[in-house]
């Protein structure tokens, strides 16, 4: 019975400790080894695996050539962050549609859009966006819930919208192609920033008082400055995606050449704004060297944590679960997108994503939809179903790691009840845009099919 119950208690320990603040890596190696020691104690964990540890750790992660992307996407993101091309892009939206209903917010979605296009980092785009428009939309007599809503909704469309770092880790766990992945990415991410987009018009129609409209006659004040501040602020970036995506949807680099070619854009785009100096230089390698490590590190201790679950018999206890509940295919997937999503209450994308994936992806490989998604689809539009799920993971209550990115930076009279009933209705969107997946499969299906096939 001991032995049988050892992956249950593997989870509780893992469930419990992650809890306390301790570093999520340690954690998760920790549980690891702890019941490595434990099976071995009882004879089910011969001492042999523990000397496979290191090989599993050097050759799936240190060895693995998907994950170097994700170095150069940090990178990428740094210096876009550290550059002042957010600045200039937030003042170009603002003059272009300054005739539209909830004109500012509408400019930040379509800002947080174009960043995680160009940096896929949801905190440093968060913050980015909350120094700089928050401000200016309080100026303006912006509600505080829609203003902070709209934020925080906008800055973490960066983990879904390529070339995003939760896409790089997941098509490696689930053993797919990054760039099968990214194109997949691309309509629903759009479809996310049009339903935002959407709230924004309808709440701003129903209820202006929430969301003024901008002065006529804001922005340059003739067409010179237009010409200048579009160049800035709209086409330098635009053109970093174009070189990113562009060349992995035509064919002309690997996910893994177009990280390279994103980093050098980024840091071209910082030497004609006229920031590349050797201080900032020095920060953004910081950063992401900084960044790099962490999330490298949880990838170490996930990689121990999956080989000692499966070895005591994980897989196969998750496995008789599901098939003892007798749900067929689409309860099985409900399930799967409820415990997710309930995840996302209390830990981050890549907490749920290293601990999740491993245990769904040989049943979601075994899944029969019939007509409605081939078979071999399924592990693609399944994982496009769990990355817009893990959005919520950004904004739902307690653990909302986006808001506490704002509140550290906001205006004492901006509180976090203000934030957290402005990120329900967006919390909401992204709930609309699953079902839409789930009940039309091509959009995430469709762009694939079409850059693909031949």
């Amino acid at each position: 019975m001991i032995v049988e119950a050892l992956p249950i208690l593997m989870i509780g320990a893992l469930a419990l400790l992650l809890f306390t603040g301790f570093p999520v890596a340690y954690v998760l190696g920790g549980v690891g080894l702890v019941f490595a020691l434990v099976g071995s104690s009882l004879g089910v964990f011969p001492f042999a695996r523990f000397l496979i540890m290191p090989g599993r750790v050097f050759g799936g992660i240190a060895e693995n050539l998907v994950l170097v992307a994700v170095p150069m996407y940090i990178f990428m993101g740094t210096v876009m962050t550290a550059s002042g091309v957010a600045r200039d892009l937030l003042i170009c939206l603002q003059v272009l549609m300054r005739r539209m209903p909830g004109s500012l917010s509408l400019a930040v979605v379509v800002m947080g859009t174009i960043l995680a296009a160009t940096t896929g980092i949801v905190g440093a785009s968060v913050i980015m966006i909350t120094l700089l428009a928050l401000p200016v939309m309080l100026e303006r007599g912006y509600s505080k819930s829609l203003a902070t809503g709209t934020i925080a909704a906008s800055g973490s469309l960066g983990i879904l919208i390529p070339p995003s770092i939760m896409l790089v880790v997941m098509a490696d766990l689930l053993a797919t192609s990054v760039g099968g992945l990214f194109v997949a990415a691309l309509l629903p991410g759009l479809l996310l920033s049009a339903l935002y987009a959407g709230l924004i018009v309808l709440t701003a129609k129903l209820r202006p008082e929430l969301a003024p409209p901008m002065a006529d006659d804001a922005g340059p004040q003739n067409t010179g400055e237009l010409v200048l501040l579009l160049f800035k602020g709209f086409i330098a970036p635009t053109a970093l995606i174009v070189l990113v995506l562009g060349s992995i949807i035509l064919g002309w680099a690997s996910p893994m050449e177009a990280s390279g070619v994103g980093a050098f854009g980024a840091v071209l785009l910082a030497v004609l704004n006229g920031r590349w100096r050797f201080r900032f230089w020095n920060r953004c390698v910081q950063e992401t060297a900084v960044t790099n490590a962490m999330l490298f590190m949880i990838f170490i201790g996930a990689t121990v944590f999956a080989f000692v679950f499966r070895a005591l018999g994980g897989d196969e206890l998750v496995g008789g679960l599901f098939e003892q509940l007798g749900l067929g295919p689409w309860g099985v997937l409900i399930v799967m997108m409820l415990i997710i999503f309930a995840l996302g209450f209390f830990f981050e994308w890549i907490e749920i994503t290293l601990i999740v994936i491993p245990l769904f992806a040989p049943i979601v490989r075994l899944l029969d939809f019939g007509d409605h998604v081939a078979q071999a689809d399924v592990i693609l539009w399944f994982a496009i179903l769990m990355a817009v799920n893990l959005q919520t993971s950004y904004l739902t209550p307690p653990f909302a790691i986006t808001l506490f990115y704002m509140r550290g930076i906001t205006p004492p009279n901006v509180k976090m009840t203000h934030m957290y009933r402005g990120v329900l209705p967006f919390v909401g969107m992204q709930m609309i845009a699953l079902a839409l997946i789930v009940y039309f499969p091509q959009i995430a299906l469709w762009l694939p099919t079409l850059v693909f096939s031949e």
